[in-house]
């Protein structure tokens, strides 16, 4: 789709502008999870490319060196196009990645911040330089640019994202898996002894209390926007792929993997008795209360 150069830099400015805004309101434990670090790289590299998109613009009449390379709007339009396809592709890696960080969090002793932060940013800096080498040497990517003179570009073609939906859609069956075997675990099992019925019984009500918790703790929070990508879902709405990728977005998806990872692993003892840590969220508090009595039983 074509998209006039001015709106696709000022959307790119009010991306830039909710990434630090966003930044700064987790300032205090951004760090603390791979989606934190990520998200301070992902508004360091979309500022420095509306830098360059705005400064293309200001002098699209006159020649705008770059270590003796002349910038013109052709290299906007390829900027933008290049920019929405690493986007894009970064998309699945970062769920992954994320996923793996949640659960080790939950599941494993914690370990220091300092080496926390050091494999965070190593892992940063490889999925950007890994994203980049498989979009310039091994996908299909081809960029379409208008075969007129440079001072009559007014209009960018736009490539459309469809990875933001499809993350969506995954991990949204994989958390209503999650909830429906906590829901029917107990019908499912089949115990010959009375004291281990009860056992499992407590066990069951306890992992469903928990996981219905959990679940409903996101969905306080997250609800709108649930229902905002629902409708983009069922609409013909498309999202450009220069802005798929915002912290905004990482944000959701952060509360949705944490969500997910509880739901799966469970560790209901563990945080009964405070032995489990929780990922770093700023905007769900993930506060579960207990049943004493069934935990006693387990």
């Amino acid at each position: 789709m074509n998209t006039s150069t001015l709106s696709i830099l000022l959307g790119l400015g009010g991306k830039c502008l909710l990434n630090w805004v966003l930044v700064f309101l987790q300032r205090r434990h951004i760090c603390r999870s791979f989606v934190g670090v990520f998200s301070v790289s992902l508004s360091v590299l979309d500022t420095a490319m509306t830098l360059i998109f705005v400064s293309i613009h200001i002098h699209a009449e006159g020649p705008l060196f770059l270590l003796d390379w002349q910038l013109t709007r052709y290299h906007t339009c390829l900027l933008v196009q290049i920019l929405g396809q690493v986007h894009s592709v970064l998309q699945w890696p970062v769920v992954l990645v994320a996923s793996l960080d949640h659960f080790c969090t939950v599941s494993l002793p914690p370990a220091s911040f300092r080496v926390k932060w050091i494999v965070y940013s190593f892992v940063t800096v490889l999925l950007w330089n890994l994203t980049a080498l498989y979009v310039f040497l091994l996908s299909d990517f081809n960029p379409v640019l208008e075969d007129v003179s440079h001072y009559q570009i007014n209009q960018c073609w736009v490539f459309h994202s469809t990875q933001i939906l499809q993350v969506v859609t995954l991990l949204s069956l994989t958390q209503a898996c999650a909830v429906l075997h906590a829901v029917c675990h107990s019908r499912l099992s089949e115990n010959p002894s009375l004291k281990n019925q009860i056992t499992n019984q407590s066990r069951t009500l306890s992992r469903r209390s928990f996981v219905c918790q959990v679940l409903s703790m996101f969905l306080s929070t997250w609800a709108p926007l649930l229902i905002f990508l629902a409708v983009l879902l069922l609409l013909p709405v498309r999202i450009p792929s220069y802005l798929g990728l915002n912290v905004a977005w990482l944000c959701f998806l952060n509360s949705f993997l944490i969500a997910l990872v509880l739901s799966v692993v469970c560790p209901t003892p563990q945080f009964a008795q405070g032995l489990a840590a929780v990922p770093a969220d700023s905007f769900c508090e993930w506060r579960v209360k207990f049943n004493l009595a069934a935990e006693d039983r387990t």
